[in-house]
């Protein structure tokens, strides 16, 4: 393990366990229950899943540092030099679904990767983000939301927001259904311009800025009332979810491809969907409205 290699673990550990603690008092009743797993192939890691929450119906957190003698093609897809090499990956990655439908579905990760084959320079790189899913969405909640994400990015230069929000609604873009999975955030991937050190502080930025975001909104729309109607259009628009997970994910992917635990791969998916064909909400409705949201804005 390398130095750097260390310090990004280290750090992505205590993220884990600063972020369960934090979705704990969020919920209020439920705790997480944790799994510790091991690969095969080399390394392992702690899946943390909170169920039947006051606030969550379920809420996965999950830690992992993995490594191998051959990348899988996912992470290849980008570094063709680098097939055949060998890899060490850790990250943090987490998706909460709450119970209310007006609380938002959202997701966060954070990673970092290092890559060496004889003949070849090794090559490390940092990524992450964090993105929103609300299904009766506000404005003052989409604002905020992109507002913190805006400032995080500001002392990396003006150009790191506008560039990593266009990345996130480009990657968070379902092609098969013209529309994006939910209103957005940050997205970013082979980051390591700058050196190690500044990599590593936007990465730390990115992942306490993903509290500054979510809570505040889970916060104000937990006690808004819902019924049977906005429980079935919250089911429904979760099958969205599932259709970006096993079709686009990379990181999906990547976990499959590496021989990663299965349960812990597909924590991300929710525990309850449904499926109905030719779906159209009644025009004027406010499920109607969720369309407008579905496409690329400048939200600030």
């Amino acid at each position: 393990m390398s130095e750097q290699s260390g310090q990004a673990e280290t750090f992505l550990r205590e993220l884990q366990d600063r972020i369960c603690a934090a979705v704990e008092r969020l919920d209020g009743s439920a705790r997480f229950v944790e799994d510790r797993w091991t690969r095969e192939a080399g390394g392992g890691g702690r899946t943390r899943v909170l169920r039947e929450g006051a606030m969550f119906e379920q809420a996965g957190v999950n830690f992992s540092r993995v490594h191998g003698h051959t990348l899988p093609p996912s992470a290849t897809a980008h570094r063709p030099e680098l097939a055949g090499g060998s890899f060490i990956a850790t990250g943090v990655s987490l998706v909460l679904h709450p119970n209310n439908p007006y609380v938002p579905t959202t997701h966060a990760n954070v990673r970092y990767f290092e890559a060496s084959k004889p003949g070849v320079e090794p090559v490390w790189w940092f990524g992450g983000g964090f993105d929103l899913t609300p299904f009766y969405p506000f404005d003052e909640d989409v604002r905020h939301w992109h507002a913190v994400a805006r400032d995080l990015c500001a002392p990396y230069g003006e150009d790191v927001y506008p560039r990593y929000k266009r990345w996130c609604d480009d990657y968070f873009y379902l092609k098969h259904r013209g529309e994006t999975r939910g209103v957005g955030g940050l997205f970013y991937d082979d980051l390591n311009e700058g050196g190690f050190e500044r990599c590593f502080a936007f990465t730390r930025d990115v992942a306490q800025g993903f509290l500054d975001a979510y809570l505040p909104i889970a916060e104000r729309r937990r006690d808004t009332p819902w019924g049977e109607r906005e429980r079935e259009f919250q089911l429904y628009r979760r099958g969205r979810y599932v259709e970006f997970n096993l079709v686009y994910d990379r990181g999906t992917l990547f976990g499959l491809q590496s021989g990663g635990r299965t349960e812990s791969i597909l924590m991300s998916l929710p525990p309850r969907v449904r499926y109905e064909y030719a779906y159209t909400p009644e025009p004027g409705s406010p499920e109607a409205r969720l369309q407008d949201y579905l496409k690329p804005r400048d939200w600030l």
